[in-house]
């Protein structure tokens, strides 16, 4: 068996090229091979500026090619490669499959910030969040986002928007909500209404993130990516109070 250190997993963070940790960066400049992932979420700074931090060249890879892991497997019998994420290795999406591959070859998985947790800033605990939810482009059959909603009360539900940035396509909040209030329409159940208040995320991670807490109906488009949505369950009075400072 190889036993090498030969793969490694890296949460990047969420917003530019600094947000890497010391051990991840440490591993990259050591890395004969450097893969980004192009699917999960969006960097806000060019693939330009990570390739003049680690001074290597960036590896744009699709879902397919990840999945499949034969490539990346392969040049691992015999040579340093990293695979770079976007946030954490293993949050808001799976790179699991990789790692049960790799099972022969040494790998270094290394953490970093997720949307996950950096939600934290809207001021709703953590701990207080139902199931997270991803509301798709394509969503013409899909009541499933509207059914963890209904089913997380009274917790907090958190909505994971689509995207696609090869196609340099990301959902808006409001586009979401549109979707969320259609079905709200046909099932009559008093889930999430017009006047329901919600929670806009944009760019959290970065040094000026928009949060918007206001009515669903009074949702515009932000023109930033990428987005998410909470709709908040319960409101402890020092949530509440936390909340007020974002009412748009």
């Amino acid at each position: 068996k190889n036993t090498k250190l030969m793969l490694n997993i890296i949460g990047i963070g969420l917003n530019d090229e600094k947000d890497i940790t010391v051990k991840g960066l440490e591993l990259v400049k050591e890395s004969d091979y450097i893969y980004l992932e192009n699917y999960t979420s969006k960097l806000q700074v060019p693939i330009t500026n990570l390739e003049k931090l680690y001074n290597k060249k960036i590896i744009l890879v699709e879902r397919e090619f990840v999945e499949d892991g034969k490539e990346i497997i392969e040049k691992s019998k015999s040579q340093n490669v990293s695979l770079l994420i976007i946030g954490d290795p293993f949050s808001a999406t799976t790179h699991l499959s990789l790692l049960q591959q790799a099972k022969d070859i040494k790998t270094n998985i290394i953490g970093n910030a997720s949307v996950l947790t950096a939600i934290g800033i809207v001021g709703l605990e953590l701990y207080k969040y139902g199931k997270t939810t991803s509301i798709p482009f394509h969503n013409e059959q899909v009541q499933t986002p509207y059914d963890v909603i209904k089913s997380n009360k009274p917790l907090h539900t958190l909505c994971l928007l689509d995207l696609s940035p090869k196609d340099n396509k990301f959902m808006e909040a409001k586009q979401a909500i549109d979707f969320l209030l259609n079905i709200e329409k046909e099932r009559k159940e008093n889930v999430l209404t017009e006047d329901t208040k919600i929670i806009v995320c944009s760019q959290l991670g970065s040094e000026n993130p928009i949060i918007q807490y206001t009515g669903a109906k009074n949702i515009t488009n932000l023109n930033k990516f990428p987005q998410c949505l909470i709709i908040p369950g319960d409101l402890h009075f020092m949530e509440e109070e936390f909340l007020n400072k974002f009412i748009i």
